[in-house]
């Protein structure tokens, strides 16, 4: 792997540093103020409650949850290589869907299911366009679709998912079959699931954010930990990239016979015998 001082790592740091600085910014612009029809005043009149699942309990997790993970898999591998690989993989996909999902909000500028108390706190509603609410309030008001909150627990916890996953060989031979397995990678998703459905309970938001705040952040989850690591089908899916030859990226898959080709190409490092990959 590149050392920490090199060119590569550098600007490896400076795009998310980058990415920070764009999600804080675009966190704090107005959003586009989309006009209320009357007939449609039902979907906003919900009324305002606190946050089911506050914004500190998020950054919490989005700190804590791969952080934690990462230093009890170095606990066990010793992998320095693979620490770094993760940490780097699980910021870059926190604050990638953040930002997406921040310039989504401010060019569509759904309002959110309590807007409507928001905008009229004394319950008088008058011309949405006219608002005599805290001018905060209503601002962010106007940030429903999609769901940060959904799409950024998501982000983290989803890429979390997948790296237990990998490391865990579920989907290959070497840990198929394996209960215990698929229920410490499930769990992380059942966070993230939880967050997001408590943000329709204190009717921060619809329902349709939520599950398209979902969906981005599996996205971006997924495309971020297929850029540090294999497939979770393959014999090697613990490691990243950086930790692998051409060779090892060149190799079938686990379940698929090995070719007369892998056999020579991977004499030095593997067992072969039944022709099913198994590492020495």
């Amino acid at each position: 792997m590149k050392a920490l001082g090199s060119t590569t790592m550098k600007s490896e740091i400076a795009v998310r540093i980058f990415l920070m600085a764009f999600f804080f910014y675009t966190d704090k612009m107005p959003g586009f103020r989309r006009k209320i029809q009357q007939e449609e005043y039902w979907l906003y009149k919900f009324p305002r409650t606190p946050d089911y699942y506050p914004s500190r309990y998020l950054w919490c997790t989005l700190f804590f949850a791969p952080v934690v993970t990462g230093w009890l898999m170095y606990y066990f591998t010793r992998d320095l290589v693979d620490f770094i690989q993760f940490i780097l993989g699980s910021v870059l996909s926190i604050f990638l869907g953040g930002s997406l999902v921040n310039c989504i909000k401010v060019g569509v500028g759904r309002p959110r299911p309590d807007f409507l108390e928001r905008c009229f706190p004394d319950g008088t509603i008058g011309d949405p366009e006219h608002c005599t609410g805290d001018l905060a309030a209503v601002t962010e008001g106007y940030k429903s679709f999609p769901s940060g909150h959904a799409t950024l627990c998501f982000s983290c916890l989803a890429f979390i998912s997948l790296y237990l996953a990998g490391k865990l060989h579920i989907f290959n031979m070497r840990g198929k079959g394996s209960a215990w397995r698929i229920v410490v990678v499930i769990l992380p998703l059942l966070w993230a699931t939880m967050i997001g459905v408590s943000r329709t309970a204190d009717y921060h938001h619809h329902w349709q954010d939520v599950t398209v705040g979902s969906i981005l952040g599996l996205t971006v989850a997924y495309l971020t930990y297929r850029s540090y690591y294999p497939a979770l089908q393959r014999h090697n899916s613990h490691l990243p990239y950086v930790s692998l030859s051409h060779t090892d990226t060149a190799i079938q898959y686990t379940d698929h016979p090995i070719t007369p080709e892998h056999k020579a190409a991977m004499a030095p490092n593997f067992n072969t015998r039944d022709g099913v990959l198994k590492s020495v």
